[in-house]
């Protein structure tokens, strides 16, 4: 790993636990850069946590009912709306919105008004998988700061958030339609791709977001 690539952390990084996520990687993708991961599995692990990651797989139904089990709606919900520094993967970023296709009838924590949806029916396999190309919307963002103008990154989903106000979209993929891959208010950061399996490019944008909240460079 280049040492430009080095931190020192200045504060805890919770990631969070709700039994399925994909909490290896993820912290393992941190100590790459420098940064040590916190699980958070209860209201309490909230605690001294000053930047907040959620990574996630499998089905939104399944994670938002985790969540709820482990009383973990409510601190996340006080968080975002705090506008503390979080960063969603994947289903950490679906479960932000109200609703999903995947699984009728469940809230999620709707923090951004929208509906994730269901790919619809083209010639390309579904579920999404492998590496594409993002464009963002603001290249002056910090978290795309060394990157190039398309950065490849790596999608594995089925679904994807469809936002009510288009003005959070912070980039844009394409996989027979255009989707958003990234979404960005305030210090609130969240990508369909999967930072953690994005070799460079990944581990580019988690230490862009980490130094943009507050991380000091080595």
């Amino acid at each position: 790993m280049s040492s430009d690539l080095s931190v020192v952390m200045n504060s805890a990084i919770g990631v969070i636990d709700y039994g399925a996520g994909n909490l290896r990687n993820v912290l393992n993708a941190l100590k790459m850069i420098g940064a040590e991961g916190k699980l958070v599995a209860s209201p309490e692990d909230f605690e001294g946590i000053e930047q907040l990651v959620f990574p996630g797989v499998g089905a939104f139904g399944d994670c938002v009912s985790h969540l709820d089990e482990q009383g973990l709606r409510r601190p996340l919900c006080e968080w975002l709306a705090a506008d503390r520094p979080f960063f969603g993967i994947c289903i950490g970023y679906q479960v932000l919105f109200e609703s999903s296709e995947e699984n009728p009838g469940v809230a999620g924590l709707g923090h951004f008004k929208g509906k994730v949806r269901h790919f619809p029916e083209t010639e390309l396999k579904v579920p999404h998988m492998g590496w594409n190309t993002v464009t963002p919307r603001d290249s002056r963002d910090p978290v795309w700061e060394g990157l190039p103008a398309k950065p490849h990154l790596y999608f594995v989903h089925s679904y994807f958030p469809e936002p009510e106000d288009d003005s959070i979209i912070a980039a844009t993929g394409t996989y027979g339609v255009d989707f958003a891959a990234a979404v960005r208010q305030g210090a609130i950061f969240a990508s369909q791709f999967h930072p953690e399996r994005s070799q460079s490019a990944g581990l580019r944008i988690l230490r862009n977001f980490l130094i943009a909240s507050g991380v000091t460079l080595r």
